[in-house]
């Protein structure tokens, strides 16, 4: 695997510790949506580019103190294929740490430096604890002093869009006040394509088995459906069967039912579609990202990750997450494990679901031999995760604060996630 994007954008790059003139060729992106059950909401922004000066003097560098470790329904918006081309060429770099205490090792794994504008895109994939992150960022916005937002959200939302569209939203995300942080259910989009400034991409990712399990549970609780209802009104999803809500996902496996199956290559399931994480990586192009376990698709999202995204975390590793967005997100992100102590009682029932039943291992079988490419692509980001937080220490093993505290999450499948 490479594990080092070599490549880097022309342009100013306020996040970068010195200007940079290499310039790479970051092709396409193409386009669809994904289901939270019924969650697809189409967006339609109108915006203009105003002033072009979208940058700040943010982020300089990324520095390390001496001697210290530092921590759904597949719907589609329309018929339109967004063409989009690969940035296949990644290339490994040399690693080490100059007298003055700056980490070269992490730095090449720092995407970071390459975005242009003062701006998070968390392009959150639903039951990863996206609801615990967008929490915790909004309490370090009042501590970083910055603004973060959020898409309103509707009983669908749209996770595949059009070029055009495409182009609507991220012109109105970049006319905003910086700095900032905006999350949205939605797949990767390339702004550079439409010759716009790159913010800072980052996600969270949930071992495939446990998220299946945890969205199969989450859409057939009740009080979903009324907090839905509070918050839609007349537009909310109506209180599905008793049938539904009490089918257990066993039972869903065994009998085949619509809901529990897992046809590889399929691009549509007719009752609603959940399983992908690789999509919000790979891309807004429906033929490559849509095909439901695609090998091409989850390589497309693996070079993705590597070359564009500063860090894709998740909660299954907790201490380490938050250790590595504080050091390569520092603007956005420092404080973030005290922030997140202080309030972890709270940030840990954020959209809870209490409904908890045990999956026998004959169906976790199943589903693994299902979910192939989707447990790769999430042992990369893993991988990545790990190489990015073992560079902060130059190599040698993980701090006891961060690897000894990592809570144990298996099977907890009843949060938000």
């Amino acid at each position: 695997m490479s594990h080092i994007s070599s490549m880097q954008r022309v342009g100013h790059n306020v996040h970068a510790r010195r200007s940079s003139e290499e310039e790479y060729a970051d092709r396409g992106s193409h386009g669809h949506h994904h289901d939270h059950h019924s969650h697809h909401h189409h967006v339609h922004h109108q915006a203009k580019i105003g002033d072009p000066d979208h940058k700040a003097a943010h982020d300089k560098q990324l520095a390390v103190p001496e001697n210290k470790h530092k921590e759904d329904k597949a719907l589609f918006e329309d018929e339109e294929d967004d063409e989009e081309e690969d940035d296949d060429d990644l290339a490994d770099g040399v690693a080490t740490q100059d007298d003055g205490g700056f980490n070269f090792e992490a730095d090449l794994l720092n995407n970071t430096k390459f975005a242009e504008s003062d701006f998070v895109f968390f392009n959150r994939v639903p039951k990863v604890g996206s609801q615990s992150l967008m929490e915790l960022m909004a309490r370090l916005g009042k501590i970083n002093g910055f603004n973060h937002a959020r898409n309103k959200g509707g009983a669908h939302e749209t996770v595949l869009m059009n070029k055009q569209h495409q182009g609507e939203l991220v012109a109105d995300l970049l006319t905003r006040p910086k700095p900032h942080i905006y999350s949205q259910h939605i797949a990767y989009i390339n702004f550079t394509r439409f010759h716009l400034p790159k913010p800072i991409y980052i996600n969270l990712v949930r071992d495939p088995i446990d998220r299946i399990i945890s969205w199969h549970y989450y859409v057939r609780a009740p009080w979903y459906y009324r907090d839905m209802q509070a918050k839609l009104g007349d537009k909310a999803p109506a209180m599905p069967s008793d049938e539904f809500l009490n089918l257990d996902l066993d039972t869903c496996v065994r009998n085949h039912d619509p809901h529990c199956t897992f046809t590889q290559d399929q691009i549509k399931n007719p009752v609603g579609d959940h399983r992908r994480q690789t999509l919000f990586f790979c891309g807004m192009n429906q033929k490559l990202c849509m095909p439901f376990n695609s090998e091409a698709a989850m390589q497309k999202a693996k070079r993705t990750v590597e070359s564009e995204y500063a860090v894709v975390g998740t909660w299954e590793d907790t201490n380490i997450t938050l250790a590595v967005l504080e050091a390569y997100i520092p603007r956005f992100f420092r404080n973030a494990k005290v922030a997140y102590y202080l309030g972890k009682d709270r940030l840990s029932r954020v959209n809870r679901n209490n409904v908890t039943r045990v999956v026998s291992e004959e169906t976790r079988v199943i589903l693994r031999k299902n979910l192939t490419n989707e447990i790769e692509f999430y042992e990369f980001c893993k991988q990545r995760l790990y190489l990015q937080y073992a560079a902060l220490s130059h190599g040698k093993k993980f701090g006891e604060d961060d690897y000894l505290l990592v809570p144990e999450q298996r099977n907890d499948y009843n949060e938000e996630y």
